[in-house]
C-alpha cells in the first residue's frame, strides 16, 4: 500500500453524544492522519457545531430519518469521498489508541486484502457475559480470511463489522459497494461478495476500538431477527453457508469461560440470552410467513418495512 494514499472516515450519526466527541478527538490524533471525516447525520436537523471543529476537515450531510438505510446511506457517503481507502465507523466506537488507522492501513500490504476490520474491546461497565462473547468474535489473534477458509470457518469467513472497517476503494467500486437497501448486515453482505470474488478480509487485533452493548434478551432477539432477514434476502451470499454451528461454538466457548472464572451462575444468563438469539434468528428466517404486526414487533428497524 502506498503510504501516500489517502483515507477518509465515514460515520453515520444519530443523536450524537460524548462518545462521538471522543471518537473525533482520537481520530485527530492518529499516527496515520485521515484526510477528512464525513458525518451522515440522520433525523436531527441540528448538529452540535462544536463537534465540527474537532477535526479540521469534517463534512456534515443530512439524512432524513425515513431515508436512512444501513447500506444506502453508507454508499451515498462514499460518493462524497475521493480517497483511496474508506474507513467506516459507528458513532459509539472510540479508538483505543492513536495507532488504529495505521494498523488497519498496514493490512493492505497483503495484496489479497481488500477490507480490514478492527478488534472491539468492551467498554467500562460492560457485563461479564458480553465480555466473553466479545472475546469469541474478536480474539487476540489476527488473520486473513479467504474462500479457502470456508470449510473451516463457514459463515465466519464473511464476518466483518462496520463498527470499524477499512475498504480499498478500487475493489469497493469494482464490486458495486454496499447493497443500497438492506435492513442490516451490509458489511457481511459486501464481505461475502468479496470472498466469492477471490479477495481476502483481514482481522487486525492490534487495531482496537472500545465498543460494546449490554443488550437485554429482547434486544438480542430483535437484533438476530434483522440479521436473519438480511440473510434470507441475500441468498446469493448466504445460501448453503450454515450459521447455526457458529452460534453453538460461541455458546460452548463462553460457557467454558464462565466455569473457568468460577462463575457458574452466569450459565443461566447465557442460556436465556442464547435462547433469545436463536428464537429471533428462527423468526427472521421465516419472516415472510409472519403477520406484519409480528414482524414490526420483532424488528429493530421499523423504517425498513415502510419501504418494502
Amino acid at each position: 500500500m502506498d503510504i501516500n494514499r489517502s483515507i477518509d472516515v465515514i460515520i453515520p450519526v444519530y443523536k450524537p453524544d460524548k462518545k462521538l466527541e471522543r471518537l473525533l478527538e482520537m481520530l485527530s490524533k492518529q499516527t496515520w492522519p485521515v484526510q477528512k471525516i464525513i458525518l451522515m447525520n440522520t433525523g436531527e436537523m441540528t448538529f452540535p457545531s462544536r463537534l465540527l471543529g474537532i477535526h479540521p476537515f469534517t463534512e456534515l450531510y443530512q439524512v432524513e430519518l425515513e431515508d436512512f438505510d444501513h447500506g444506502g446511506t453508507r454508499q451515498r457517503a462514499a460518493g462524497y469521498s475521493q480517497a483511496g481507502y474508506l474507513l467506516y465507523m459507528t458513532q459509539d466506537a472510540v479508538p483505543a489508541d492513536c495507532h488504529l488507522v495505521e494498523q488497519l492501513a498496514k493490512c493492505f500490504l497483503d495484496a489479497r486484502v481488500k477490507v480490514a476490520y478492527a478488534r472491539q474491546v468492551p467498554r467500562d461497565g460492560c457485563r461479564e457475559l458480553e465480555r466473553y462473547t466479545r472475546s469469541f468474535n474478536y480474539p487476540p489473534q489476527s488473520r486473513v480470511k479467504t474462500r479457502e477458509d470456508l470449510p473451516e470457518l463457514g459463515i465466519k469467513t464473511f464476518f466483518c463489522s462496520n463498527v470499524c472497517a477499512m475498504y480499498e476503494r478500487k475493489a469497493f467500486e469494482e464490486l458495486g459497494g454496499f447493497v443500497r437497501h438492506t435492513i442490516f448486515n451490509e458489511d457481511m453482505i459486501y464481505a461475502g461478495g468479496l470472498i466469492q470474488a477471490g479477495y481476502g478480509i483481514a482481522y487486525q487485533e492490534k487495531a482496537q476500538v472500545i465498543h460494546s452493548h449490554n443488550y437485554s434478551g429482547w434486544q438480542q432477539l430483535r437484533r438476530n431477527f434483522d440479521l436473519a432477514v438480511s440473510q434470507v434476502e441475500h441468498p446469493e451470499i448466504f445460501s448453503g453457508i450454515p450459521s447455526e454451528g457458529e452460534g453453538l461454538r460461541m455458546i460452548k466457548q463462553v460457557a467454558r469461560q464462565c466455569i473457568r472464572a468460577g462463575k457458574p451462575w452466569l450459565l443461566g444468563e447465557l442460556l436465556v440470552q442464547s435462547g433469545c438469539k436463536f428464537l429471533g434468528y428462527r423468526l427472521g428466517k421465516i419472516h415472510r410467513k409472519l403477520p406484519p404486526k409480528v414482524v414490526r414487533l420483532c424488528t429493530m428497524s421499523p423504517h425498513y418495512w415502510n419501504k418494502n
